[in-house]
């Protein structure tokens, strides 16, 4: 069952946890948006699509899946797993650094640690991929891109840090510089007239 199915009829933890992700601010390059949730994975579950954008060019695109199954599977070691997803693209020269990866996975991880979201059982992969056109094609630049996917089990089911964690990744993954919490990033003036 979606979260969007009979509401009255979700388990308490639930719900809980669907109005503190409700609640979550997210940066202002954020497009946060309701997504159709997996009907599968777990017999409650509640997703969200996003987007990182500035000065008009999208930066980055991801997925915040919320999985909600009261009996508890044994690899979750819980009755919640969020499940991510964060694609941005790279500069060419960033993406064949060695240490990408590992980069990719410390951005998640001090995400989390800054916003103090407690969770367990992290897992989950960086990969990066590389185009280079030929013939036809062979006048597009080389492009690059990392995507990021990750799953944890969140301790508790206030899940609103896990998904403002979660918006912080996909800025850094789309190259904007880090906002310290409860900061807001100025924007600039609009010239008058406009």
């Amino acid at each position: 069952m979606s979260a969007s199915r009979e509401p009255d009829r979700l388990p308490e933890a639930f719900r809980r946890a669907q109005a503190s992700v409700r609640a979550a601010k997210l940066r202002s390059e954020v497009t946060l948006s309701d997504a159709p949730a997996p009907t599968r994975l777990a017999p409650h579950a509640l997703a969200f699509s996003a987007e990182v954008s500035a000065e008009g060019l999208e930066l980055a695109t991801g997925r915040f899946v919320v999985l909600h199954d009261p009996a508890e599977p044994a690899e979750w070691g819980g009755t919640f797993r969020l499940v991510t997803y964060v694609r941005a693209d790279l500069e060419p020269e960033t993406a064949i650094d060695p240490l990408l990866a590992e980069v990719g996975w410390s951005w998640l991880m001090e995400a989390l640690d800054v916003r103090g979201a407690k969770y367990l059982a992290a897992s989950g992969t960086v990969s990066r991929v590389t185009s280079e056109g030929f013939g036809e094609l062979a006048d597009r630049p080389p492009a690059a891109e990392v995507e990021i996917r990750a799953s944890w089990t969140p301790i508790g089911d206030d899940l609103e840090p896990h998904l403002t964690a979660w918006g912080e990744l996909l800025c850094t993954a789309a190259g904007l510089p880090p906002l310290p919490p409860g900061v807001t990033p100025l924007r600039p003036a609009r010239p008058r007239g406009h």
